[in-house]
């Protein structure tokens, strides 16, 4: 659509200018362009004696071509018309020709740059063919008397000032059109990065919460049970979970920090799976054996790929935990050429609820995993159990899941 409303947003406040100029008015630049053209007009009348002589009624309109400029950016439309008209009118009555197109050039200009291009265009249509008909047929019933026709000629000049207003006009619109997209595109880009900081955030907090609050929910209920009959079990119980929550507490900080200081480095690396044999001692205080094995060379992985695979280890014996009846897990790590296959396995069967994961634990995982162009699978073994199998490939840089 050519015609849209003029109420943009950006320098134009409300469809009103306020750059520079007082109570949403452009009057300074309004009384600039008039003094230039009353004085301009002045000196043009005395080049060209063969026209009629500037008058007051020549003023007049001059003024009247001014004056609706102070509403260009409220109703540019309307404005434009008015323009076009008295510049028009001033041409018939004889007067000499000089700054008079200034005012016409300055409402296009604001229709064009508000959106309103095809009021401009008309304007300025109809301006031309108006003087074509001053100049070429109604001549001799205009003043000034004993006038002739003009030349051919000097449309040439007067085609390429429309030209040049337009292509003006059309290109400052253009260029705050790009503007305002890339305005946009930079606020989506920057609020994609906060969802996905706000995601990343979630995740870490989910985990680790899950997996301190899992150890502690068994051991809390080891303790109860054997508070009386076994005060020494008890109180390792107890043990454990003061253990659990220190940790998850430190944790919880070191992720609450990138909050209050977006801009500085984390005080403590993130986990990897140099930190597995802790995660096997947390297991094993909630009742759970966990053997490793390790297929392939190990060697240094991207922190994108330790701090993913650490997680998803977490997240899965988290759920051995909650989920399965198995006082048994095995973790695998295979280390590829070109990626890093790990597995957990649990014997099952699953009690208290579907041992599937598919809540937010199992949701991460795979939020994880595809942030570094890695799958997982997760699914009841045929035996029974529950297997939880990723795929994570290596690459020299990896975003940070």
């Amino acid at each position: 659509m050519d015609e849209q409303p003029s109420s943009r947003r950006g320098p134009w406040r409300g469809s009103t200018w306020r750059g520079g100029e007082g109570h949403g008015l452009p009057w300074r630049s309004t009384l600039a362009v008039g003094v230039f053209v009353l004085v301009g007009s002045g000196f043009a009348a005395r080049n060209q004696p063969e026209r009629v002589a500037l008058d007051g009624l020549g003023r007049t309109l001059l003024v009247l071509a001014v004056l609706p400029l102070l509403l260009r950016h409220r109703r540019p439309v309307p404005v434009v018309s008015a323009v076009a008209a008295v510049t028009l009118a001033y041409l018939a009555a004889g007067f000499a020709y000089g700054p008079v197109f200034v005012p016409v050039a300055v409402a296009c200009f604001a229709a064009v740059v508000h959106g309103h291009r095809r009021a401009a265009w008309w304007a300025l249509g109809s301006l031309w063919a108006g003087h074509l008909l001053i100049v070429h047929w109604l001549y001799r019933y205009l003043p000034p008397a004993g006038d002739g026709p003009a030349p051919w000629g000097q449309e040439l000049p007067t085609a390429a000032f429309v030209v040049a207003i337009l292509a003006a006009s059309e290109l400052v619109r253009v260029r705050r059109e790009q503007w305002a997209k890339e305005r946009a595109e930079r606020a989506a880009a920057e609020r994609r990065r906060a969802d996905e900081e706000r995601l990343r955030i979630a995740r870490e907090l989910h985990d680790v919460l899950a997996h301190s609050l899992a150890v502690i929910n068994v051991q809390a209920g080891v303790g109860l049970a054997l508070l009386d009959s076994d005060p020494g079990q008890a109180r390792t119980a107890l043990t454990t979970i003061k253990a659990a929550s220190k940790e998850a507490l430190g944790e919880v900080r070191q992720v609450l920090d990138t909050l209050r200081a977006p801009g500085d480095a984390p005080r403590a690396p993130a986990p990897g799976l140099g930190r597995l044999p802790e995660l096997v001692e947390q297991a094993a205080a909630a009742g759970l054996t966990v053997r490793t094995e390790t297929e392939g060379r190990p060697r240094a992985l991207p922190p994108g790929t330790e701090l993913a695979a650490f997680r998803i280890v977490q997240e899965a014996l988290t759920n051995v935990v909650r989920h399965s009846g198995s006082r048994t897990a095995t973790v695998v790590l295979g280390y590829g050429p070109d990626a890093l296959e790990l597995s957990v396995d649990d014997a099952g069967p699953a009690t208290g609820g579907d041992a599937g994961g598919s809540g937010n634990g199992l949701a991460g995982m795979r939020e994880r995993a595809a942030a570094l162009g890695g799958t997982i699978e997760a699914g009841t073994r045929p035996d029974g159990g529950f297997r939880v199998r990723a795929s994570l490939p290596v690459r020299p840089e990896e975003p940070t899941p």
